[in-house]
């Protein structure tokens, strides 16, 4: 009977083995949470933000347009619900990056993109039309830009007027604004995917062996089952059972 216990041990202990991996994602992976630290004011779109400790997320991964907020360090305060557009870059890095428009002097810097480690695609955030312009101008760089009025949804701290936010801004038409002035489409101010020069410099790179393959898994668990079979036989074999 020991022995009987100990094989069934044996192979639950290999069933467990085999059924009990899965892959986890990170919640700081889906989400992108990151924690910024400025040394000086910064302006985010609808407002400047002063020195110190922020956290980065964004609000709805999935959505084609992403909603970034911006917490405290210790995210019981939010500041900012703004609205980005996908941002596309050919070499990621293992850092946070945070780029900003050209600063002109005696004014905070203004945040231009965000770029999570490791990632091709980061998010480029969009300025209320009066302010993408001036930027604009003062940069002589385009600026996303939406309309002005949204510029209300930026700063709207309660749970239920941040939903209604992120609504408004989802649906809200976004453009470019060039140094002159002039409005010019979305695509043409950001690189939302990969170019068909730059897909082509990437496929010319080597590519490594990929880590991600079910087959070392299939194989494991055909190896397992052999495994647990032989297991069956032989308790049988000790029990005397055909």
């Amino acid at each position: 009977m020991m022995r009987s216990w100990s094989i069934l041990a044996a192979l639950s202990a290999v069933l467990l083995f085999v059924t009990g991996w899965q892959p986890a994602m990170k919640a700081d992976e889906w989400n992108k949470k990151t924690v910024v630290t400025f040394t000086e004011p910064v302006e985010i779109p609808g407002q400047v933000l002063p020195a110190g400790t922020y956290v980065f997320k964004l609000a709805d991964s999935t959505a084609d347009r992403d909603i970034v907020q911006i917490f405290n360090k210790d995210e019981n305060h939010i500041y900012a619900t703004i609205l980005a557009i996908p941002d596309y870059r050919m070499e990621p890095t293992g850092r946070t990056v945070i780029n900003f428009e050209e600063r002109a002097s005696n004014a905070p810097e203004a945040v231009k993109a965000w770029f999570y480690p490791g990632d091709n695609y980061g998010y480029q955030f969009v300025y209320p039309n009066v302010r993408a312009m001036e930027l604009a101008k003062r940069t002589n760089q385009n600026v996303l830009s939406m309309p002005s009025e949204m510029a209300a949804n930026t700063k709207k701290p309660a749970q239920s007027m941040q939903e209604q936010s992120v609504i408004a801004m989802k649906q809200a038409p976004v453009a470019a604004v060039k140094p002159s002035g002039e409005q010019m489409a979305m695509a043409q101010a950001v690189q939302t995917k990969p170019s068909a020069t730059t897909q082509m410099a990437e496929n010319r790179r080597p590519k490594m062996p990929s880590t991600a393959s079910p087959i070392p898994l299939l194989v494991l668990l055909g190896l397992s089952l052999l495994s647990a079979g032989a297991v069956i036989g032989i308790w049988r074999r000790v029990h005397g059972l055909s």
